[in-house]
């Protein structure tokens, strides 16, 4: 098969920086003892040939594109088995795939689809006892924004909620020619790795409610 065309709708940029890449997966430390990696989006691969040559971990990848998902059958043979067709967000939980039945922890990595980067941050809180560690390439402004620390201007929804149980870095930056084809923006990549936090002092659902509330209506008072 050729190579895969881009397409707008799923908002693809395929990386093709082959140094950037291999950063980005050496990015994971393991932190958290887990054996599995699951890639969000793998496209042709451009990660997944660094993260199948690893055998600290067994890779995993999801992929919604069915043009991807070929070309990934046909190029990497060591990914039988562990290639799941479908749409991450959409998943019911992240144990229901067949492959990953009887997944205790894991790793995600990807190279985010801007469109969506926010909702996958959000899927990952809802199995923030299952996902030990989260290395992604996205937006930079949306990277520096979950990195940044209280009293910054950037500091937002994501940044409180994924601070809250996880310890953020903003690791380096790519730019636009980097990609096919080139965004119109800088990619951050960043790294998130879970803190010993298991339960807040306080009704979770509550403080989701209280945190979107705050920052949808900035010049609010806060007791109001």
């Amino acid at each position: 098969m050729e190579k895969v065309k881009p397409k707008k709708h799923l908002g693809q940029h395929f990386l093709r920086d082959l140094r950037a890449a291999e950063r980005i997966v050496e990015t994971l430390s393991l932190h958290g003892g887990y054996k599995k990696v699951l890639e969000i989006g793998p496209g042709m691969g451009v990660l997944t040939q660094y993260l199948v040559k690893k055998t600290e971990y067994e890779t995993y990848v999801i992929e919604i594109d069915t043009e991807s998902v070929i070309y990934l059958k046909e190029h990497y043979p060591e990914l039988d088995g562990k290639i799941i067709e479908g749409d991450f967000l959409k998943a019911e939980t992240l144990t229901g795939f067949q492959t990953l039945s009887e997944l205790e922890s894991l790793a995600i990595i990807g190279n985010f689809p801007y469109n969506i980067s926010s909702q996958i941050f959000f899927k990952v809180l809802e199995y923030k006892n299952q996902i030990m560690e989260v290395v992604c390439m996205l937006q930079k402004e949306v990277a520096q924004r979950i990195a940044s620390k209280p009293g910054n201007k950037d500091y937002g929804i994501l940044s409180v909620l994924l601070q809250a149980y996880y310890d953020i870095k903003y690791e380096f930056t790519v730019l636009p020619g980097a990609f096919n084809p080139p965004p119109k923006v800088d990619s951050g990549v960043i790294s998130l790795r879970r803190n010993s936090v298991e339960k807040l002092d306080c009704d979770e659902r509550k403080f989701v409610q209280v945190v979107k509330a705050g920052f949808n209506q900035r010049r609010k008072m806060l007791r109001n």
